[in-house]
């Protein structure tokens, strides 16, 4: 039981201190920062779903705006042997947090190579493999619709044909912009969701509410076309940014 207790409280100590590097990182920069709160246990599984349902094989997978790491530890312990996974995170603080739970993770005691985490944006990421899952925790909303727009293409254009791409949208946040913002902020962030609602269109598998995070969040599949070319982008920002 003493053990239980013990590690019980560091799990929570854990939790609240990513809460607090959340609320800072987010006061310094929205556009990198886009959440008040780690993602829950809830919405990590659901968005490593499809990481688990390739079974044994061997993948490629990349994550996206990793934050403070919450996603990723659901991520490890589903990688089957022999699979990779890069991580992207453009917050430098959170990206040294990133290095230092790759460093220490028990799942990859002897095998930290499997795990990659870059300080870039995922725009500019270039590893030189495609890959089978990607897990976006980006901050789509706090971006510009151009930047949406950049970002969903690449997705595309390093998913495997067939491969996956999930990523999670709060809810409620178009009601609240509209309530508190500027009318060009809420057209910016009404532009945005229109050019993922063309990408959800176009490409998606599923849609599932997860009630218990902080917001509460819908997570998005996306799947890629299995034909051999890499999908055209999708010519959609000119007209929502207006």
């Amino acid at each position: 039981m003493e053990n239980w207790t013990t590690s019980h409280d560091r799990v929570l100590a854990q939790r609240n201190a990513e809460g607090w590097m959340f609320l800072i990182e987010a006061a310094r920069d929205l556009r990198t920062t886009g959440a008040i709160a780690p993602s829950s246990r809830a919405l990590a599984r659901l968005l490593t779903d499809p990481v688990q349902e390739h079974g044994p094989q061997p993948l490629n997978v990349l994550e996206a705006g990793a934050g403070t790491g919450s996603i990723t530890r659901a991520l490890i312990p589903r990688l089957s042997p022999g699979s990779r996974l890069d991580v992207v995170e453009a917050n430098a603080r959170f990206a040294s947090r990133l290095r230092h739970l790759v460093r220490t993770h028990p799942g990859l005691a002897g095998r930290s190579e499997r795990v990659r985490v870059h300080h870039a944006l995922v725009e500019q990421l270039d590893t030189g493999r495609p890959y089978d899952v990607i897990v976006s925790g980006l901050p789509f909303t706090n971006f510009a619709p151009a930047q949406v727009e950049a970002i969903m293409g690449r997705y595309m254009e390093l998913l495997h044909p067939g491969g996956t791409l999930t990523y999670f949208a709060y809810r409620g946040t178009r009601y609240a912009r509209a309530l508190t913002a500027s009318r060009a902020e809420a057209r910016r962030h009404g532009a945005v969701e229109e050019v993922l609602a063309a990408y959800q269109r176009r490409y998606a598998i599923g849609c599932w509410t997860v009630w218990g995070n902080l917001p509460p969040a819908d997570v998005w599949q996306l799947r890629r076309p299995l034909s051999a070319s890499v999908p055209a982008a999708l010519d959609i920002t000119a007209g929502a940014a207006r």
